[in-house]
């Protein structure tokens, strides 16, 4: 029984009927418009003039609906008076909401005018029908109908009145509160548009964490080895040791240029704009390379230029992270880079010696998984492994053109 009542006791449900009877209250500014025809077409049938005025009075209060900033407005109001789940509108909102948003609005005014009307009406015989009783000469006059108020009975009857009061509050506020979600929160096509710009959302970060990865940790791999090149020789040559500080420098800016559009992009601020670096940009990336001691033999064939932005760019960060791996996993000596562009696509490849220190950079196992990922998603192919007891090899083939 405490359950059937729990509503009745909770302060939500007649916050939900008073929030009807003041949108009731508020469509009185349309009605006043819509008995403007009425009362220039005196002449008309009375039915016909108010069915006129009712279609009229229906119609500009669902136009209210549609008013940009209604919807989000309705919306916040639902979650905060009545409790209702109503999730908040998604940016990318269609127009299934230009009908379902006067809907509940129509519903609102309709449930509010049950509210005042019939209501009001249960409030004041709830109070009338005993204190007519204590009087003893006043009367009650219901559409013809005038019930005595001389006996017993009366009291019973205003309590009944006042919890049928306290129902239709209860009713009210709970049509409202179950009919919001759908009609005021998103349509099955908002939601899957929402989907689909959360997995974009979502995929250009996963691309940025990768991007991140291979510029930070190449710069980091690079920085490193400079670092201990400058130390050693920072005494016997300190021109030589200046040139690696210089380097790490320049790497270190560079990477700051990528850790900074990132960082923006993560925080979902207005980041700047995005380093574009492509296989024109090999060069510099060499440079860097030598001055860290480590000896690229570079075979570079093809006309670079001709290949369109993304594959250039993608093609670049597969050679850094190719580069970068022959630096930590190495034994040192000479790594091979090849490039060539081809009529049909990019071939790229590297490799290096095998037998470096472990414990000098432990393998991560997300460098070789980023690249596949990278690679797959050009629908190329990629290779890696030994190449004989002393080397490791790293060959990746790109088309020109994704296949259809």
């Amino acid at each position: 029984m405490i359950r059937g009542i729990g509503p009745l006791l909770r302060g939500s449900t007649y916050a939900g009927a008073l929030l009807a009877a003041l949108a009731a209250g508020l469509s009185t500014v349309p009605l006043m418009f819509a008995l403007i025809p009425g009362l220039a077409w005196k002449s008309g049938p009375e039915a016909v003039l108010w069915g006129m005025t009712l279609v009229l009075w229906a119609a500009l209060v669902a136009v209210g609906g549609v008013v940009p900033g209604v919807r989000r407005l309705l919306a916040s109001v639902a979650r905060r008076v009545l409790g209702a789940a109503v999730p908040p509108p998604v940016k990318s909102a269609t127009g299934g909401w230009r009908w379902r948003t006067p809907l509940w609005l129509l519903l609102l005014v309709a449930l509010g005018w049950g509210v005042v009307l019939l209501g009001g009406l249960l409030l004041l015989m709830g109070v009338a029908l005993p204190g007519a009783w204590l009087g003893g000469e006043a009367e009650i006059d219901l559409y013809g109908w005038t019930p005595p108020v001389n006996g017993w009975w009366t009291w019973p009857a205003g309590v009944l009145c006042l919890l049928l009061a306290a129902v239709l509050c209860a009713v009210v506020t709970g049509a409202l509160r179950r009919s919001a979600p759908r009609l005021l929160g998103p349509s099955a096509a908002e939601r899957l548009a929402a989907s689909a710009e959360r997995e974009r959302e979502l995929a250009e970060r996963n691309r940025l964490a990768t991007e991140l990865h291979d510029s930070i940790g190449h710069t980091l791999t690079a920085a490193t080895i400079q670092a201990a090149v400058a130390g050693e020789v920072l005494d016997a040559d300190p021109a030589a040791a200046r040139a690696a500080l210089r380097s790490i420098e320049e790497s270190a800016r560079a990477a700051l240029e990528d850790l900074d559009h990132v960082l923006g992009v993560l925080r979902e601020e207005e980041a700047g704009t995005a380093p574009v670096r492509t296989l024109a940009d090999l060069p510099e990336l060499l440079e860097r390379l030598r001055h860290a001691g480590v000896e690229v033999v570079p075979e570079l064939s093809g006309d670079f230029g001709q290949l369109p932005g993304a594959l250039s760019r993608a093609a670049y960060r597969i050679v850094q992270e190719g580069l970068t791996n022959a630096l930590r996993h190495g034994a040192g000596g000479p790594v091979e880079l090849r490039v060539a562009v081809g009529p049909e696509g990019l071939a790229l490849g590297v490799v290096n010696l095998v037998g470096g220190d472990p414990a000098a950079f432990p393998p991560s196992g997300h460098g070789l998984r980023g690249l596949a990922e990278r690679v797959r998603l050009l629908h190329g192919e990629l290779e890696a492994g030994p190449d004989g007891p002393r080397q490791w090899r790293l060959t990746v083939s790109l088309p020109a053109r994704v296949p259809a």
